[in-house]
Parts: structure tokens; C-alpha cells; sequence
């Protein structure tokens, strides 16, 4: 069970006199206690925090009152959420996953009633950085996307510091997960509760484990694929891929999982790319494991007759030392084009990404990507970074101290003052 304790969130002094009593509404968030203690800490500014349970997991990384928990059906939800809407007279929902089967529904009535929506997940920066956004995130997202606009809110933004000040503990996570899930699958308490995940849990964490297991060995390996592919020194490109468990993957892109994302590409790869050129088909660090990449990736090479230029790289080896030997990055809407672009790398989102904006990302579509398309512009990419940095993020992480206490107290101060999408004054 996690601990809660009083961090720094909850003993937030504000930065100014408070807008005005508001009333939070919290569903679901991290697996951890990083919502409990935002909530606690907006009560300390003399805020009013709820939150709605929809599953025994959400109840074992909540404590502290206003607690409500919802055991009916999907299809109940909406007109349970709308009463409960007016009774607290909600003026702020916050969550992460905008996608989620609750969440559409909370934030369409949401909005209906001029509730403003917050939505937090991992940062578009990595890897101690939290996202705190209006609205959405990906495709929903309020953050300007032509340069124009990203240079003016720039120029409004400090320089961000990016060396790493955080570190999660990989460990915690997974048995914070583990618990919230497994919990979450037990038919009673919450009998109609219906999962956001794509897997069945436990299938999902035994090929987790195993993949754990040969993790080094696999990274070892991906590591003299790397190294034999640069002594080549030819063009090579880079497609990475997400977890097709990511909401973004299905709600922001044409594709229903990653095997037919990577089709398109190596397809494509095989048509216009270079001769000589080589491409890498890198797997998640976090993928469970349940399909065989590896085997996958070279079944879609030999369909497309280039089973010799298309590699896979598996383990965890570091995204940056791919990055650095490549000529262009293709992905659906991860954040490593964000890694990218920081280096300076030609990168192509093939969804709704954030990045997908003229001289940042290539316009130009895949086919040509392989043989015209350019790095970023060096000072959009440092103006992107920099917005990016101090409008939709604040410093910290989930699953350790003392990083959950900065981030927690980010988000408190963020969310009293109202500052959302801004940079802080």
C-alpha cells in the first residue's frame, strides 16, 4: 500500500491572494498517491477536492475524505456524473486519460456546464517532467501549433533547465500497478466496472516479467545491431514504437494497433527510401510482450522484400543513442519525436502529435521523408522546447520522493492559481 504523507503540495503557500473558492473533481489518475495529495493540498488553500472511485483500485490510492464511489454500469455513468455535477457544484475536473471509457463522457458533460478540464500524464519531456494541461493532450491539446504562435509564447518563457533532478523507481511503479490492477479485476465491490486496459492483467505481467528476465540480453544485442549498422555509414532512420495499450495510438491515428503502423512504414521504407539505407524498428522499453516484435518485424520485412535493411532493436537501450546515429525519426504520436526535434533529427509523426507543426516536423508525407526530408529548425525546436517546458509542465514524477513531493506541489500551485497552458508569472 503507498504511503501518504504531508508533502510539500500540501503545504502549498500560495503565490498570491486565492482566485476564489473552487470545488475539484478528481477521477482516475496516476497509480499512485500523487492525486490524494494535490487534492489535500488545494483543501489547505481552502478549496473543496471530491473524488469519484470507479474501481477498487482507485480506492486503495485514495485517502482522505470526499471519496464517492460509483458501482453502476457504464451506461449509468453520465446521468451519476451529471447529479453529481450540480449537488458539489464542480468547478474543476482532473484527470488522466481523456480517452478513457469514463472520462469521455466527464469531460463532454464537463464542458457542456463550463467545467474546466485538467488532464496530467508523463511529460512530453523526459524523464522527470509532468504534464498539466486544458483540455487534452495530443490532438486535443491548446498548445499553439504553427511557429508563430509557439515563438510569441516562447518569448513569454524561461529558459527550461533539462538535466535530469528526479528519478522513478521502475520497481515501485510496476507494484503499484500490479496492486491497482489485480485489485481492480476482483469482482466484488465494483461488479460493472469496465477496465481501460487492453489485456487482461495477469497475462499481461507474466510476459512482462519475461521480458524482464531477458532484457539485458536483448538490449546487449540491440546495442551490436547499432553499432554494426553505424560501421556501415549509411543513411540510417528510426521508427519507435509505442505501447498499443497508449490511448493515443487509438484515439489520435488511423491505427488500430503498432503491426499496421509499422506495415505502412517499412512498406513505404521499401518503395522510396535510399538503397543503401537501413531502418530500425525499436520496441517500447515498457512493451508486456504478449506479440513476438521481433518475429513480426521480419515477417512485414520479407513481405515488402527488404528482410535484409529493416532491423529490430530490442531491450532498453537508451532512445538517445539511436537517435544520435540516425538521419529521421518515424513515429505514431510518441514523445521521442519530441526527443527528436531537442536533437535535432528530421522526425515525422504519422498521428495527431503535438509536434506535427511546419519546420518542426516534416510536412511532406512518408514516402518522400526518406530522401528530402530536413533536421528541424534549430530556433523553433528551441522555442518549441522551451513552451513546452514552462506552459504545460511542471518539474517532478509519480512513484518516488522526493519527486512526488515537487510535483505535487507544481500541480497544487498550478491548479490555485489558475495557471494552466501559461507560463508561470
Amino acid at each position: 500500500m503507498p504511503s501518504l504523507r504531508n508533502g510539500p503540495g500540501m503545504a502549498a503557500t500560495p503565490d498570491q491572494p486565492a482566485p476564489g473558492r473552487r470545488r475539484f473533481l478528481f477521477l482516475q489518475g496516476p497509480i499512485s498517491p500523487f492525486f490524494a495529495e494535490v487534492a489535500a493540498g488545494l483543501r489547505a488553500l481552502g478549496h473543496d477536492a471530491w473524488r469519484i472511485n470507479l474501481c477498487l483500485g482507485d480506492r486503495l490510492f485514495w485517502q482522505g475524505p470526499g471519496a464517492v464511489d460509483f458501482r453502476g454500469r457504464l451506461a449509468e455513468w453520465p446521468h451519476f456524473l451529471e447529479g453529481f455535477y450540480a449537488c458539489h457544484g464542480i468547478t474543476d475536473l482532473v484527470l488522466l486519460g481523456e480517452q478513457r471509457p469514463y472520462h469521455k463522457p466527464a469531460i463532454a458533460l464537463a464542458r457542456a456546464r463550463d467545467i474546466g478540464v485538467t488532464v496530467t500524464d508523463f511529460g512530453y519531456l523526459r524523464p522527470d517532467w509532468v504534464t498539466l494541461e486544458r483540455d487534452g493532450m495530443g490532438a486535443e491539446s491548446r498548445f499553439p501549433r504553427d511557429p508563430e504562435g509557439i515563438r510569441a509564447l516562447a518569448a513569454r518563457c524561461p529558459p527550461p533547465d533539462l538535466r535530469e533532478h528526479h528519478w522513478d523507481r521502475f520497481a515501485t511503479q510496476a507494484r503499484w500497478d500490479v496492486l491497482f490492477h489485480l485489485a481492480s479485476s476482483l469482482p466484488f465491490s465494483f461488479p460493472h466496472y469496465e477496465s481501460f486496459l487492453l489485456h487482461a492483467p495477469v497475462p499481461a505481467y507474466l510476459a512482462t516479467g519475461l521480458r524482464l528476465l531477458l532484457r539485458k540480453r536483448e538490449t546487449q544485442a540491440a546495442a551490436e545491431t547499432l553499432k554494426r549498422l553505424t560501421a556501415l555509414g549509411v543513411p540510417l532512420y528510426l521508427f519507435a514504437m509505442q505501447m498499443e495499450t497508449d490511448y493515443s495510438i487509438r484515439a489520435y491515428s488511423r491505427f488500430p494497433d503498432m503491426d499496421s503502423a509499422i506495415a505502412k512504414t517499412v512498406a513505404s521504407f521499401a518503395r522510396h527510401a535510399p538503397p543503401e539505407a537501413r531502418l530500425m524498428v525499436k520496441v517500447h522499453p515498457l512493451d508486456p510482450g504478449l506479440k513476438s516484435w521481433a518475429r513480426r518485424v521480419r515477417r512485414i520485412a520479407l513481405q515488402h522484400g527488404v528482410e535484409g535493411r529493416v532491423a529490430y532493436l530490442g531491450g532498453a537501450l537508451p532512445m538517445e543513442q539511436v537517435i544520435d546515429r540516425c538521419r529521421g525519426t518515424v513515429t505514431v504520436n510518441s514523445t521521442v519525436g519530441v526527443k527528436a526535434i531537442a536533437m535535432g533529427c528530421a522526425t515525422l509523426p504519422l498521428g495527431q502529435a503535438i509536434y506535427d507543426v511546419p519546420g518542426l516536423a516534416w510536412q511532406g508525407g512518408l514516402d518522400r521523408f526518406w530522401g528530402e526530408a530536413p533536421p528541424p529548425e534549430p530556433t523553433l525546436a528551441e522555442d518549441f522546447i522551451r513552451a513546452l517546458a514552462a506552459s504545460l509542465h511542471v518539474r517532478g514524477c509519480y512513484y518516488t520522493r522526493p519527486g512526488l513531493d515537487v510535483a505535487v506541489a507544481g500541480a497544487v500551485r498550478r491548479l490555485h492559481l489558475g495557471v494552466l497552458n501559461e507560463p508561470e508569472a
